[in-house]
């Protein structure tokens, strides 16, 4: 006798909707939700889809009347809790449109909280299209079935973002100035540094000596290094967000 599949199929399809989600609830999607469904994932009625919201959790809920342009949601009840997420932020400069969109989704991917493009003398890219920026993230814990997004800031200047910095927040960030000196080690520091952190990733071309002064004047900075190597913005952006995961975030249990 065959087994019986797991429900709901893993297959299902998973969209994040911005609107609060509880049992019992129906909602109507249109526009693009409605073209993927119906279109592309050719959904029929009765068919599993899967929602989150980023409020309260991931609902299992089912199909109960299409339409040309839209369709009607029935949620048939809560799968799981909106997850848990590390206290850690990551500021990082923009560079080119689409390899910065690559650090956004997979810092999505790896659980950071809150994603703050920073604008300093050497970025490439002096303008961030937040909703587009945004729109790679969703669909990254869409496909990673994650149950949060990051919050996502506008630009903002490096002297701003330091004039409000947290006192109680520690910032790691990658100089560059001493990754050859074997000084500044990253394990060393997360030993040293527990709490809420953030992560600081210069431009290409890394950050000017007065850019660097002034992040060194922050009490809260901690000057790091991520090895004997040169990594670009975005490898370093992503291997400095591993480490931190790994040392202090939700990967050590």
């Amino acid at each position: 006798m065959p087994a019986t599949p797991a429900y709901p199929p893993h297959s299902a399809p998973r969209l994040y909707v911005d609107v609060e989600l509880s049992d019992g609830a129906e909602i109507r999607l249109d526009g693009s939700h409605a073209h993927y469904l119906m279109k592309v994932m050719r959904i029929r009625l009765g068919d599993p889809v899967k929602l989150f919201d980023d409020r309260t959790g991931e609902y299992l809920a089912h199909a109960t009347a299409l339409g040309k342009r839209d369709l009607i949601l029935a949620i048939d009840g809560k799968t799981r809790e909106r997850e848990a997420v590390p206290d850690l932020w990551l500021c990082a400069a923009p560079i080119k449109k689409d390899r910065f969109n690559w650090i956004a989704e997979k810092a999505t991917e790896l659980g950071v909280a809150r994603i703050i493009p920073v604008q300093t003398e050497r970025t490439q890219g002096h303008g961030i299209k937040v909703e587009k920026l945004r729109a790679h993230m969703i669909e990254a814990a869409e496909q990673c079935e994650r149950t949060a997004l990051p919050e996502l800031d506008p630009l903002t200047s490096l002297a701003e973002m330091l004039a409000q910095w947290p006192k109680d927040r520690h910032l790691f960030f990658a100089d560059e100035r001493i990754h050859q000196t074997g000084e500044g080690s990253f394990r060393k520091a997360l030993v040293a540094h527990d709490g809420p952190a953030a992560i600081l990733i210069g431009p290409e071309g890394g950050f000017s000596d007065s850019e660097n002064e002034m992040i060194r004047a922050l009490d809260q900075s901690v000057a790091i290094s991520l090895g004997p190597r040169i990594l670009r913005a975005e490898t370093a952006a992503l291997a400095a967000t591993s480490l931190w995961m790994a040392g202090r975030g939700d990967w050590n249990g």
